[in-house]
Order: structure tokens, then sequence, then C-alpha cells
């Protein structure tokens, strides 16, 4: 019999009385139950019970939770392998274009020391600063914003040296098939390092597209800035842009952006 609810119990053999939670008489060893009954659970304050099916079931022991590991303040992930976190390649080479563009108003004969105006006769290294000289400010603000837009964007994602390799590479590549065109060529601007830039961002997004995919980039916008690159040479009356080198430059990066879209397997 129990006294007190919840309080004692008496035991049967002895008369003692003794916890409700116990199973045996501690007095005389009787047996009063055969388990334990289940202790009352207190909610804490505060915290509402979960529904059933919101429950996840746990299988075995529980594992802790991964923690991930903070980035570096700037830094910046891109579609590809590399994290960079300033496009140092791209602007040096914006920069290096402003330069020779203010240097050039002070001294205007640093123009033809650096551009192409007929045969090389041995200065090579034309082939290389030519990409630096503009004459007309339109021709050099489209050319130089290109340069900056695709040359970040493609760096983000393959790095510094492709960034530079395929400047460089397509300026001497274009330069090279316009001088074995014309005899008389005229080659200035980076218009063919800039398409090769644009084309090869644009490589994967126009897989992705002929394929029907998901892509992320603006294609619209690029091919409009590429027509504009394109049509540079015809609408300047002193023809200092190249189309042949630009034609190049813009094939070139094509090649180059599907090689390394084809070779890496993160975009892929």
């Amino acid at each position: 019999m129990s006294s007190g609810a919840d309080l004692f119990v008496v035991c049967k053999q002895c008369g003692s009385e003794v916890s409700p939670y116990i199973t045996e008489c501690p007095y005389c060893g009787h047996r009063l139950r055969r388990r334990a009954p289940d202790l009352p659970r207190e909610k804490a304050a505060g915290s509402p019970r979960r529904p059933r099916w919101l429950r996840l079931p746990s299988f075995g022991r529980s594992k802790p939770a991964a923690v991930r590991r903070p980035r570096r303040a700037g830094s910046v992930q891109g579609a590809g392998r590399w994290t960079v976190e300033r496009p140092y390649a791209t602007i040096a080479l914006v920069a290096a274009s402003c330069a020779v563009w203010v240097l050039w108003h002070a001294k205007p004969d640093l123009y033809f020391r650096m551009a192409i105006v007929g045969p090389l006769h041995g200065e090579w290294w034309k082939l290389f600063t030519s990409e630096f000289a503009y004459v007309y400010g339109l021709y050099a603000f489209v050319a130089i914003v290109t340069v900056a837009i695709f040359g970040w964007l493609l760096e983000r994602r393959h790095g510094p040296a492709v960034v530079l390799a395929l400047f460089f590479g397509a300026g001497v590549a274009g330069a090279l098939a316009a001088s074995a065109l014309y005899s008389v060529p005229v080659i200035s601007g980076g218009n063919g390092a800039a398409l090769a830039l644009l084309a090869a961002w644009a490589a994967p997004d126009l897989r992705a597209a002929r394929a029907g995919s998901y892509y992320e980039g603006d294609l619209r916008g690029a091919a409009a800035i590429c027509v504009l690159l394109l049509a540079m040479p015809f609408a300047l009356a002193f023809s200092e842009a190249s189309w042949l080198a630009g034609v190049t430059g813009g094939v070139l990066g094509l090649v180059v952006g599907f090689g390394m879209h084809r070779l890496d397997p993160v975009e892929r």
C-alpha cells in the first residue's frame, strides 16, 4: 500500500516506508516491483518541443558538425581552381596602357617608336609595344575597358599567367599576320589582345549554350563589345587598328578558351 501519493510506499514484508522509485526494500530485501518507474522529465523553459515529423533519426553515434575554414578577407573564388585577391596582371596591363596614353600627349614621337607603321626592319620590340600605343581616345577607351573587364574575369578563372600570355601572344600573332599581308602595315592598339581575352572567357559559355545547358555569362553583352571592336578599324579616319589583328586575336582566344575548358576538370 502507498501512503502520500508519490512520496513513499510501505514494504509488505517489514512495513517500512521506502522510496517509490526503488525495486527492493533496503531493510529486508523484499522485491517491491519488477522495474523502477520512469522519472518525470521537466521541459526547458522557452524551448518548444519539435514535431515528430521534423525530428531526424539518429543512427548510432552522432558525428560532430563539419567546421568551415574562413576565407581570407578580399579573396575571390572563381569558377576554376584559382583563388586570387586582386587581378594584378590586368591592373598592370591597364595601367601601362593609360600611362603610355598620357606620355604620348607629352611626347608625340613616342607613338612612332611603339606602333608598327610600315615594315619592322629589325624593330622586333614593336610586336609587344604596339599593343599599348593609341591615337584616338574612343579606340583607346573601348580597347582598355575590354581588357579590364575580360582580363579580370579570365584572371579569376585561370590566374595571371594565362592573361599575360594570351594578351601578348594574341597581340604578336595579330601583328605578324597583318605585317605578312600588307606591304605597309599600320598596327597599334590592343584590339587583338582585347578580343582574345573576350573570346577565351566566352568559350565555355558558348559551348554550354550550344549544348543547351545552363551558363552564367552574358553572351549578348560580350557579342556587342566584340562587334564594336571589330568595327573600330573601319570607323576610324586614320585606321590605326588592324581588322586582321583583331580577327587573329579573337580566333586565338577561342582556341585557347576551348582548350583550357577541355583540360580543366573543375570547369567541366
